[in-house]
């Protein structure tokens, strides 16, 4: 089954002048279809890097969201990276063209500007549709301003409200095929005041006799919200295929009785049954 990555450009998530919200969000947007994000990766406004990135997930068969970077200002380098990757030339697309021009003369009809697409300012603009040669475009329901999709890469705006309805719209127009095809599972339980290496023994052996399925440990020192996760305590559990998780469950808590270790049941997550 093809794999789901995503991209985020910038360096202001890197300098930590913005936080991120697409990797939650699309995170989300994948597990309502069934789907599941399997790598993410963020890079700053290095054009070099882009194209290194992209260099190497063009060679692959991922399904690849990338976010950000693809303005029209000297910091954005996104769309010359994905030409340069590709080993094409960068050109005007005519229907982002269009699209843009569109845009501006919208906007002088607000008194914003001027709709003749000859100003300095709005020569500028058309560079928002200069993508890489055989690219095409992806509308933009906020503004109308295209990003632009390469086989399977698609190149988004950074602005949440404008890439996450794009995103939606790709997955649900391209690859509802592949919606709610990997089926896996995820249950877990709160193990209170026992050391991690004592819990490894258990975590092995289910994996060695369930097939498609890992165990996971995160520790927490007990800064939780509510009594529970104030104690200290590990969240343990298996995650994978639907078919053996449960039963994989039930022996990690034998193995934890067995340890004499006390655990609680978390409540199972949303979307972790019938999705991947």
């Amino acid at each position: 089954m093809q794999q789901i990555g995503l991209i985020i450009v910038g360096d202001e998530i890197l300098s930590g002048k913005r936080a991120d919200k697409h990797l939650a969000r699309v995170i989300e947007i994948l597990s309502v279809r069934g789907l599941r994000l399997r790598w993410a990766q963020y890079v700053g406004d290095d054009r070099g890097a882009i194209t290194e990135l992209l260099r190497r997930s063009f060679a692959g068969d991922d399904i690849v969201f990338s976010c950000g970077g693809i303005g029209a200002t000297p910091d954005d380098h996104t769309r010359q990276a994905a030409a340069a990757a590709l080993g094409v030339d960068i050109e005007l697309h005519p229907q982002a063209s269009e699209l843009i021009a569109q845009r501006c003369a919208e906007m002088a009809a607000e008194g914003r500007g001027s709709a003749d697409m000859s100003t300095p300012e709005n020569r500028q603009r058309l560079k928002m549709g200069e993508f890489p040669s055989g690219a095409r475009i992806i509308p933009n329901p906020f503004n109308g301003i295209p990003g632009f999709a390469v086989g399977k890469h698609y190149f988004l705006p950074g602005f949440p409200a404008m890439a996450w309805p794009m995103i939606e719209k790709i997955l649900d127009s391209e690859f509802a095929a592949l919606f709610n095809m990997d089926r896996s599972g995820e249950r877990s339980m709160l193990v209170f005041e026992t050391a991690e290496s004592l819990v490894v023994p258990i975590m092995e052996d289910v994996e060695a006799r369930y097939a498609g399925i890992k165990a996971f440990s995160l520790p927490s020192l007990g800064d939780g919200q509510d009594d529970r996760a104030r104690r200290r305590h590990i969240e343990l559990g298996v995650k994978g295929d639907l078919a053996n998780v449960d039963a994989a469950f039930e022996a990690m808590r034998r193995g934890l009785e067995a340890l004499g270790a006390p655990f609680e049941p978390t409540q199972k997550k949303p979307g972790s049954e019938n999705r991947a």
